[in-house]
């Protein structure tokens, strides 16, 4: 891949502004919020899963919790299963539960590891 001198500027100007952050949290464990407009957006999940592979390559151990609540609803619709929230918090009966776990593991999980796994890295998943 040709890169044009502009460009070789712009990777090392980078590069050495993250080198103190790459220092700090070089061997480091952190953990990572994924959701919202990250998970709904291409452009964000591709680069959240290019930054993620990155972080690992220099040294830093990200763990990524993530939420699915848009593809919850939309299973849950799709099943024609109502739900409702109190205080920001769904209410659960155990077929609600079984069809979020569903969505969570086979669903949201899977992406996020293709995802990792497309940049190189080496995603794993875990679930309850």
């Amino acid at each position: 891949m040709a890169v044009s001198k502009k460009s070789a500027k712009n990777i090392s100007k980078v590069l050495s502004e993250a080198l103190p952050y790459i220092q700090k949290f070089s061997g480091k464990t952190i953990v990572i919020k994924y959701g919202g407009s990250a998970m709904s957006n291409t452009y964000l999940r591709k680069s959240f899963a290019r930054d993620i592979v990155l972080m690992k390559t220099v040294g830093i151990n990200p763990i990524i919790v993530h939420g699915g609540g848009p593809q919850i609803e939309k299973e849950l619709k799709k099943k024609n299963i109502k739900s409702s929230f109190l205080n920001g918090v769904r209410i659960t009966s155990p077929e609600i539960i079984n069809t979020v776990q569903k969505v969570l593991d086979n669903q949201v999980n899977k992406e996020i590891v293709n995802l990792i796994n497309s940049w190189g890295g080496k995603g794993s998943s875990f679930s309850r």
